[in-house]
């Protein structure tokens, strides 16, 4: 509404200037600028006030204060007086697909699921999404179609492929080279026992892993869950860990690791959430943002009573409801010692909402201790930073995509504002349905 008032205005001030003998200016098809709103450029620098962001082809021309910043006479101009501008989020470990509903049907793994799924997360305002685990030939193809493409107004994609198991070294090899002909952007392996239910992968299968990786020019993500798996992983040159450590508070030893390696941490507090909270009806059922995207009959399935009970007497949901502690106050630790925090939420699995979720992590992060300006910077160029997508994306500078959200509220004065999402834009282009 805002931006078809201004155009109406701008329309009339064209007809003026005729009037009085000055020839109109023709717009330039790509050109936008986005004038008044309050910019949080992702970087942790102070926000700018009544700033303007201007935005050509898909990527940022400038982007500043009003007094600073010269608006091409050429450029459509969009009013964003009284609002915020924010970065896309970047999810550095999600899940792109066969999930519909609560199930999980490989035949569900399409070129158009893909792009849905892409799409819901664009409309919550995720706009990259790194999916690690799960990957076929269809999100390789919706991936590649997006490359440099001005166009764009779904969320980015990074695929990692199916995920290496082993059990032996040479078995996980032929795994990861697989993955890696697929067109993997980043390998991704699971080190965990799932609480004592299933068999570790072992030193020496996910050593093998990291070095087939490396040695074909790529970096590794790795699930964990224990604090001794962690150092393992770290001293075998994992690239990322992509869970929070939850069984036990970290210690001097893994974080002069972390430090010593550049190795960034993404907590994914939603995923312990999301194994526990249909115990019973979780409030944000309520919650207008949430029901927007909802399917009501998964919200349904999940409030009926046998399966809440389910949740209530699974041991497993128990542990990690309790260990959730642990992994936010892990997650403060690292963050006071400097450690990179890349946010991230397992995202895609069934009843781990895609696009909401991320919104979610952005709360449990402050809630952890995190100032807001701390949590944005970690969902925005620090995430960008750790999975090295930094020069195009992640913050609001000259050169970058212009993907940014555009906000009724500021977040920095409330992390929940981020529900006040009110248009997301991809390569400087509107998407559909916000």
């Amino acid at each position: 509404m805002h931006a078809r008032s201004l155009a109406v205005l701008l329309g009339l001030g064209v007809v003026a200037a005729a009037g009085c003998g000055e020839a109109p200016v023709e717009m330039t098809p790509g050109l936008r600028a986005f004038v008044g709103a309050r910019i949080i450029d992702g970087t942790g620098s102070p926000a700018i006030e009544s700033g303007v962001l201007v935005v050509r082809d898909g990527r940022i021309e400038a982007v500043g204060a009003g007094d600073a910043v010269e608006v091409p006479p050429d450029a459509e101009q969009i009013d964003l007086s009284g609002r915020t501008l924010m970065p896309g989020l970047v999810n550095a470990h999600g899940h792109v697909n066969n999930v519909r509903g609560l199930e999980a049907d490989p035949s569900f793994y399409t070129e158009e699921h893909v792009e849905s799924q892409l799409g819901l997360y664009a409309r919550y305002g995720v706009t990259t999404v790194f999916s690690l685990g799960g990957d076929g030939p269809a999100g390789v193809a919706v991936r590649d179609r997006q490359r440099d493409n001005p166009d764009l107004n779904q969320a980015r994609l990074y695929v990692s492929g199916n995920i290496p198991t082993g059990p032996t070294p040479e078995e996980a090899v032929e795994q990861a080279n697989a993955a890696i002909e697929l067109g993997a952007d980043i390998l991704k392996i699971r080190v965990d026992d799932n609480l004592g239910a299933s068999a570790k992968m072992t030193p020496e299968a996910y050593q093998a892993v990291i070095d087939t990786a490396h040695e074909r020019g790529l970096r590794l993500a790795a699930h964990l869950y224990y604090l001794e798996d962690a150092k393992g992983l770290l001293e075998a040159g994992a690239d990322l860990l992509a869970h929070s450590v939850r069984d036990a508070a970290v210690d001097d030893e893994l974080i002069a690791q972390l430090r010593g390696s550049g190795v960034c941490y993404c907590p994914t507090l939603m995923r312990e959430v999301s194994t526990y909270v249909y115990e019973s009806r979780p409030e944000w059922f309520d919650d207008p943002f949430f029901l927007k995207e909802a399917d009501p009959e998964v919200v349904a399935a999940l409030e009926d009573p046998d399966y809440q009970e389910s949740i209530q007497n699974r041991s497993s949901a128990q542990t990690y409801k309790a260990q959730l502690e642990v992994a936010k106050q892990n997650l403060k630790a690292l963050s006071d010692a400097g450690i990179p925090i890349a946010m991230g939420t397992d995202t895609g699995p069934a009843a781990r909402f895609q696009g909401y979720f991320e919104h979610g992590e952005l709360a449990l992060m402050v809630e952890a201790g995190l100032s807001p300006m701390q949590a944005i910077v970690a969902s925005t160029s620090d995430a960008a930073r750790c999975m090295e997508v930094d020069a195009d994306l992640g913050s609001i500078e000259a050169g970058k995509w212009g993907d940014f959200l555009v906000l009724g509220a500021n977040p920095l004065d409330d992390i929940g504002n981020t529900h006040t999402l009110e248009s997301v834009y991809i390569a400087g282009n509107a998407v559909p349905g916000v």
